[in-house]
């Protein structure tokens, strides 16, 4: 997991965050595809990293504050 969260911030790019259920999810751009990283606040930790499934109910959280043109 070290791995991928020091690829993300080396090599990522910050695009915005959200708030969803008990995490802020950040969602980064690296190498021309959109990742999600799941932070849980109590816990001060980056529980997953996953791809950005432009189908997941999510997509509006994101869509309300920014506009993805590589997706839509």
């Amino acid at each position: 997991m070290f791995k991928k969260i020091k690829t993300l911030y080396e090599e990522g790019e910050f695009v915005t965050s959200i708030r969803y259920y008990r995490y802020k999810v950040n969602l980064f751009l690296v190498h021309g595809y959109y990742v999600e990283a799941f932070y849980h606040p109590k816990t001060d930790r980056i529980e997953k990293i996953i791809p950005f499934d432009k189908k997941n109910s999510r997509n509006k959280f994101y869509t309300d504050q920014i506009r993805l043109p590589n997706l839509f």
